[in-house]
């Protein structure tokens, strides 16, 4: 059951996937299209799940399930890395590579290999106030308060 991300609580569940590069204006068209049509029929065990999904910065897509309802089951998430891997394919884009960051350069949003953010952090291009993404967030919730932070506030600190 598709429902708007600002209306679910607090405590859904979240999952994070950054792309490599940014959508068109076109492609977001149809991811959109594409992601109410999967959480419309998005189930765990035959029952309907409770889902949203907002993008941010024409790159991230943040799926959101209200789990007081029904919580996600292994086949429901499975169902929902198929669906991203689907979207990868499509729009040959990277959804999945937890070993890549983003982070921000002035207005933009600069997206890197873990291993080269840690040595423009060795050459101080980076730095422990650089706004980063933390994508380990669980909950809306921690999304809300804890995703867009600098890179001191994050499992990023380790670089710097």
């Amino acid at each position: 059951m598709l429902v708007d991300f600002e209306e679910l609580p607090d405590t859904s569940r979240v999952w994070i996937f950054q792309a490599s590069r940014s959508f068109s204006p076109e492609e977001l068209i149809e991811v959109e299209q594409e992601l109410n049509g999967f959480i419309e029929q998005w189930t765990a065990h035959g029952a309907d799940l409770k889902a949203g999904y907002t993008i941010r910065y024409n790159r991230f897509i943040i799926l959101a399930l209200d789990q007081s309802m029904a919580a996600a089951s292994g086949c429901s998430i499975d169902a929902s890395v198929h669906f991203i891997q689907q979207l990868e394919k499509r729009y040959n884009v990277e959804l999945l590579d937890k070993m890549n960051v983003s982070y921000k350069q002035g207005e933009f949003v600069a997206y890197k290999p873990l291993a080269d953010f840690r040595k423009m952090a060795k050459q101080k291009a980076v730095s422990a106030n650089t706004v980063v993404f933390n994508n380990l967030v669980a909950t809306k919730a921690e999304y809300l308060e804890n995703w867009e932070v600098p890179a001191s506030e994050s499992w990023h600190a380790r670089f710097m």
